[in-house]
């Protein structure tokens, strides 16, 4: 029978990206459907950290080789999405000799660049250190744009003929008998680009094979067939600082615990992290004494942080999986590693398997890995390219460098424009009409969100995770209303106000567990802004009859 398609991708997060990015220049028929917007799930809620391997060469030397491998593929195909920060493990004076030589051992073992640090050396590169601190060992970590990223991948999936359908929820997998052969998914507001204003539909699509990239997400999708994919999803707590502290990204330097890491991100710094089991990746407590501990424990590393403005926090699940029988109690000790699971051949049940597992590094891998396998399944005969072929955005970046004078790009914030468009800054920055600056904690400018809009419709949350408009220290609360005014005349008030409520509900998510001193100030003036400027806590717009301004003299609590 004839599908509607020749390989259906689920999940649209980097392994997703990836792994359509693969299939689709490889000349496969590809369709992704992901249930929010790109990176909604874990690869949306992580620190940003390229992978040096560093952090896995004692524990799991076989990640530690692929990191490293996967960590210098990136920095050549996606130059516009990396920052090559370097990374330093940190000594302090109880943490143990031993765990250091071995920590030094192991990244030579693996091929990962190593240089050893005397305190003093390691504080002339980061002058907020701890004066305490022993010495460290230099790797080549780096920090990563994972929204940039995943973006990017589908971009180019897009380019070579795939389709890729956000805010497209699974609600069930099609299986007759022993064969999967498609999914039925429920739109948020119909196939294509998003619009607040329309419908949602549902739609069954049919495919000649199943790839089921949802992460930690992987065992409810295969509990729709019947399948167990025994997922342990594993939530960290992750915190931003409203500056860069460092311009390195700084390990602790011990065995293994909570609140060890710092990651310099854009104009941020984020701390991270935990590891603690839970049941379901998308309900599990956010406590604030997990905010709490990562700030009083890393303050042991950077001081400076004790005494520093955090602006949100947020909570990511990993995808951990180990095979049936390891028996692995603590989190910390399941391995990183990514596992294919061929469901014909593990259950019995043909056209579908599954990736799990795995890191954000080594999305590009897992990738090749489940793009092969489905090749083998269809009878196909073609070969991976995407080690060797620069994503959309970073195929020129020394022609781009060599002509940053031709828009203006030694300005601050032309510069932050080419950092994240790469070597499309022409095609979305050349334009005769005026281009002032939107989002000016991030320096987005209104052609930057323009193309994002054309991209994603009506969502401002994708013209987001596009631009990084509305993630800076106001979080929104000076450039919300601006994005929302870019998608007039094109949506009507309705869509509009719609897009702005979901925009401001994210914003505001993440800031409930900072509301301290100086945010706890710009989360009020965000709110008398908000109110006093556009009603917000009593919205006209809300009410169907016509209301005379006299109607608000008595304040939001005032007879009409």
């Amino acid at each position: 029978m004839a599908h509607d398609t020749e390989v259906l991708v689920l999940g649209g997060g980097s392994t997703g990206c990836g792994t359509a990015r693969d299939l689709a220049r490889r000349g496969l028929e590809v369709t992704l459907v992901e249930r929010g917007n790109l990176t909604d799930g874990t690869t949306g809620r992580m620190h940003g950290l390229l992978h040096s391997g560093g952090r896995y060469a004692v524990s799991d030397q076989a990640s530690a080789t692929e990191c490293i491998e996967e960590n210098e593929t990136l920095r050549e195909i996606a130059g516009h999405c990396v920052e090559e920060t370097g990374g330093l493990f940190v000594q302090r004076p109880e943490d143990p000799d031993e765990y250091f030589r071995e920590k030094l051992e192991g990244c030579r073992e693996c091929n990962i660049p190593a240089e050893v640090l005397s305190g003093r050396e390691a504080r002339e590169v980061e002058p907020y250190l701890a004066s305490d601190v022993k010495r460290a060992i230099e790797v080549p970590d780096g920090a990563v744009d994972p929204f940039r990223l995943c973006v990017a991948n589908a971009m180019d999936a897009e380019n070579h003929g795939a389709r890729v359908e956000t805010h497209a929820e699974v609600v069930d997998l099609l299986r007759d008998g022993d064969d999967v052969y498609g999914v039925e998914v429920r739109h948020d507001s119909g196939p294509g680009t998003r619009d607040h204003g329309a419908a949602g539909t549902t739609e069954e699509i049919t495919a000649d094979y199943v790839v089921n990239a949802t992460g930690a997400w992987a065992g409810q999708i295969g509990a729709m067939a019947d399948l167990e994919v025994a997922v342990r999803p594993s939530k960290g707590v992750m915190t931003i600082m409203n500056v860069r502290q460092v311009d390195t990204v700084i390990n602790r330097c011990r065995p293994k615990g909570d609140a060890d890491i710092v990651v310099p991100h854009e104009t941020t710094a984020i701390l991270g992290t935990t590891d603690e089991e839970v049941d379901d990746p998308d309900d599990y407590p956010e406590e604030e004494w997990e905010v709490d501990m990562m700030i009083d424990t890393l303050s042991e590393l950077l001081p400076i942080l004790s005494e520093s403005r955090t602006i949100r926090s947020f909570w990511g699940v990993r995808p951990l999986y180990e095979p049936p029988g390891t028996g692995t109690q603590d989190p910390t000790d399941i391995t990183r590693d990514f596992f294919l699971l061929d469901h014909d051949d593990r259950d019995g049940v043909s056209g579908m398997s599954t990736i799990v597992g795995g890191k954000f590094t080594t999305y590009r891998a897992m990738a090749e890995e489940i793009a092969d396998h489905v090749c083998d399944k269809l009878g196909v005969r073609a070969s991976c390219d995407t080690a060797d072929a620069a994503l959309p955005g970073s195929e020129n970046l020394a022609v781009l460098e060599r002509g940053m004078d031709d828009f203006g790009l030694r300005s601050p914030v032309a510069r932050r424009s080419k950092q994240r468009l790469g070597s499309r800054s022409e095609a979305v920055l050349e334009t005769e009409e005026p281009n002032p600056v939107l989002c000016a904690c991030e320096g987005v400018t209104r052609a930057e969100v323009q193309d994002a809009i054309n991209q994603s419709g009506s969502d401002l949350n994708a013209v987001r995770i596009r631009t990084r408009a509305s993630m800076g220290n106001c979080q929104g609360g000076f450039c919300c209303q601006q994005l929302a005014c870019e998608l007039h005349p094109e949506y009507d008030e309705a869509t509009t106000r719609a897009a702005l409520d979901e925009l401001f509900q994210e914003r505001w998510k993440g800031q409930r567990h900072a509301l301290w001193g100086e945010q706890l100030s710009q989360a009020m003036l965000n709110y008398a802004l908000h109110a006093t400027t556009m009603n917000r806590d009593r919205d006209p717009a809300g009410v169907d009859e016509r209301i005379a301004f006299d109607a608000f003299d008595g304040g939001p609590g005032g007879e009409r």
